[in-house]
C-alpha cells in the first residue's frame, strides 16, 4: 500500500489497516488520528509533522522511522519496534509505550510527560532535555541513555536500570529511589530536591 491510497481510504472513513505494509512510505504532514496501525510494517517511513494522536500502534515496526515532531499523544504503542527512529521533539504525552524497544532512539526534547514505559527498553537512547514528567518507568532499562537535561520529575522509576546513563543536570526532583539501583551512578551533578534515597546511599541531596 502506498501514501495515497491509505490516506483515500482513511477519508472515506476507514480506520483499521492492521498489520498492513507500509515499508519506506512517506505519511508527513498527515492527519491521521485515531488510525490503526497495529502490527503494521513501518520500517523507515517518514511520518514527520503527522497526527496520529489516539492511534493504535501497538506491535508495530518503526524501526528507524522518522516521527520528528509528530503528535503521538495518547497512543497505544505498547510492544512497538522503535528502535534508531526519529523522535526528536515528537508529543507523546500519555502515550503508552509499555514493553516497546526504543533501542538507541532519538527522543531530545520529546513531551512524554505522563507516558507509560514501563519495561521499555531505552537503552542507548538520546533523551537529552526531554520532558519525562510524571511518567511511569518501572522496570525500564536505559542503560547508557543520555539523560543531559532532562526532566523526571515524580516519574515512578522502581527497578529501572540506570547503568552506564549520563545524568548531568538530570532534574529528578520528588522521586522514590528505594526500589531502584543506583550502583556505579553518579548523580552528583543531578537536580536532587525532595527524592528519597535508598538507605545506604552516598549521595549527598542538596
Amino acid at each position: 500500500m502506498d501514501a495515497d491510497e491509505l490516506f483515500k481510504r482513511y477519508c472515506a472513513g476507514e480506520r483499521n489497516f492492521t498489520q498492513v505494509s507500509l515499508h519506506l512510505v512517506n505519511l508527513s504532514e498527515m492527519c491521521l488520528p485515531g488510525i490503526n496501525l497495529a502490527q503494521a510494517d513501518l520500517a523507515n517511513a517518514t511520518l514527520s509533522h503527522s497526527n496520529l494522536r489516539g492511534s493504535n500502534l501497538i506491535e508495530a515496526n518503526l524501526t528507524g522511522a522518522s516521527l520528528w515532531r509528530t503528535d503521538l499523544s495518547k497512543a497505544n504503542s505498547s510492544w512497538a519496534n522503535l528502535k534508531v527512529a526519529n523522535l526528536i521533539r515528537a508529543n507523546l504525552n500519555q502515550v503508552d509505550l509499555h514493553k516497546a524497544s526504543l533501542l538507541k532512539a532519538d527522543l531530545r526534547l520529546a513531551d512524554l510527560r505522563g507516558a507509560d514505559l514501563s519495561g521499555a527498553n531505552l537503552s542507548g537512547a538520546d533523551l537529552r532535555y526531554a520532558n519525562l514528567s510524571g511518567a511511569f518507568l518501572v522496570g525500564a532499562n536505559l542503560s547508557g541513555a543520555n539523560l543531559t537535561g532532562a526532566n523526571f520529575s515524580k516519574t515512578d522509576l522502581s527497578y529501572v536500570n540506570f547503568s552506564k546513563a549520563i545524568l548531568f543536570k538530570t532534574d529528578l526532583s520528588y522521586v522514590d529511589f528505594t526500589e531502584v539501583d543506583l550502583t556505579k551512578v553518579d548523580m552528583h551533578h543531578s537536580l536532587l530536591r525532595g527524592v528519597i534515597l535508598p538507605e545506604r546511599s552516598l549521595i549527598e541531596v542538596s
